[in-house]
């Protein structure tokens, strides 16, 4: 919609302000990692910072949250009341972003989850453009995440003794008019010049570690359902289930009833679930549709690049290196992939 800067020295001024009508939360460090929390002070953020543990996804889809109540015989529960002060995510990298843009594509679908269509309406992002590479576990370059593109109401780029603001949204836009005072603007085309040469410059800094470009990806998968490459990473695999716990795209669930000692209702929760558990695919009798390790880490692989494709038009892994960072097993994101287009071509 527009762009403007913000001085540097302005940053806290800006974060006031925004706090006179959000709540807001950012990457905060703890110990030597970082986590989305609450903050009362720019000072207590960082916005330079390797992905948190768990993405901003929590704040749109809680790891557990309740429902609804009721009573035995009646045909239908009374939905719980989402009560949310609006909320504003300061600082979220593109890869999060988009991890977002994968869950609205879910929960938005028709017929739309109402608990998360609300707290999407209370949350504003404010995005944080990555000017270097995380570490060695991203590949946000492969997975075109490492440039803004959408899904934000403002993000900020870090223009060296600046700031460049994009607005992006209505949401956005209102910021931006009660900062008036704050920003300096300039002509639309010279501020787009100047961030077309600080992404340049940030390329070079950004290392491509999958072997198989963006175009490609959808292909190796398709060919790789029976390859051997998931027997390997079935045994090294312990199942439990990390790379699904800190994925910004992982959206599954399970729901179970909590009933009263008079059985005359109860409570109705859901929790954030897992297809890396084994009791996932278990069905009544006792059978299990995927009892193997193997065949659940091609499960989770296929729905970041094939199955999501599929139903989505989208690949859902951001390249955010999650998944890799956390495995106890060591298990890379990065060696699979490249193992399987190694296969594919006959490498």
């Amino acid at each position: 919609m527009r762009y403007v800067y913000l001085d540097k020295d302005n940053l806290g001024k800006f974060f006031d302000l925004l706090k006179e009508d959000y709540k807001i939360v950012g990457p905060v460090k703890k110990e030597n990692k970082f986590v989305f929390a609450e903050v009362e002070d720019v000072s207590e953020m960082s916005l330079e910072y390797i992905p948190t543990i768990l993405p901003p996804k929590k704040y749109f889809f809680p790891q557990k949250e309740k429902l609804g109540d009721f009573n035995m015989g009646d045909t239908k529960m009374s939905q719980t009341s989402i009560e949310m002060q609006p909320t504003v995510i300061f600082g979220a990298h593109t890869c999060d972003i988009d991890g977002i843009e994968c869950s609205d594509a879910v929960f938005h679908k028709d017929p739309a989850d109402p608990y998360y269509s609300k707290r999407s309406k209370m949350i504003t992002v404010i995005g944080y453009e990555c000017m270097f590479q995380c570490d060695d576990c991203a590949t946000c370059v492969t997975m075109d995440t490492h440039n803004p593109k959408a899904g934000y109401d403002i993000m900020i780029t870090d223009a060296k003794d600046k700031y460049i603001l994009h607005v992006n949204s209505p949401k956005g836009n209102e910021i931006i008019q009660k900062a008036g005072e704050l920003l300096e603007n300039d002509s639309e085309e010279k501020i787009k010049s100047y961030l077309v040469k600080l992404r340049e410059e940030k390329m070079k800094k950004f290392k491509v570690s999958l072997i198989a470009n963006y175009n490609e990806l959808k292909d190796i998968f398709d060919g790789s359902y029976n390859s051997k490459i998931w027997e390997d990473v079935g045994k090294r695999c312990v199942s439990c289930g990390n790379c699904t716990a800190v994925c910004p795209t992982c959206y599954c669930f399970d729901i179970y009833d909590d009933v009263k000692l008079d059985i005359s209702g109860g409570d109705r929760t859901r929790i954030w679930d897992s297809c890396q558990l084994k009791p996932f695919a278990e069905v009544a009798g006792g059978e299990n549709f995927r009892e193997e390790r193997s065949s659940r880490q091609r499960h989770r692989l296929f729905r970041k690049f094939d199955y999501s494709v599929n139903k989505y038009n989208k690949f859902f892994c951001t390249g955010c290196g999650r998944c890799t960072r956390t495995c106890m097993a060591g298990i890379s994101l990065i060696d699979t992939v490249n193992d399987l287009t190694k296969e594919k071509n006959n490498v």
